[in-house]
């Protein structure tokens, strides 16, 4: 079951701008950020994101790798093309920023149903630990 989240949009959208504005990421951690930003705008029915850095070549404690599960009626008649440029345009801020990788997954609550589901992630292959 999904979380309530009580913060609205302005209230996000004037911590990031804050926080942007003056070169801190500090406060909440990026994935609370995605998931905060994206319950917002995408009222989902399903979200999870997953911080995927450990999985790649940086440094232990990074937020730079994500996977973002998200059932959406937002998504409803968008190719997968348009979905993922949505997400882009919400976490706009997070991609200039600390954000180096997603992996979406976008779904409407219909392919949902249909048992659709987010693959395993493969191994980094930009080096080993």
């Amino acid at each position: 079951m999904m979380r309530q989240l009580a913060l609205s949009c302005n209230e996000i959208d004037s911590y990031w701008n804050y926080t942007i504005n003056n070169g801190k990421y500090s406060g909440m951690v990026v994935q609370e950020k995605i998931e905060l930003s994206l319950a917002d705008r995408l009222t989902p029915l399903q979200l999870e994101v997953i911080n995927e850095s450990f999985m790649h070549n940086v440094p232990e404690g990074s937020e730079t790798h994500f996977k973002v599960t998200a059932v959406s009626q937002s998504f409803n008649g968008l190719r997968k093309v348009r979905r993922h440029q949505l997400v882009y345009e919400v976490l706009k801020d997070l991609l200039a920023g600390p954000v180096h990788a997603l992996a979406l997954h976008l779904f409407t609550p219909d392919e949902w149903q249909e048992g659709l589901s987010a693959p395993d992630s493969p191994k980094c292959h930009g080096g080993e630990r």
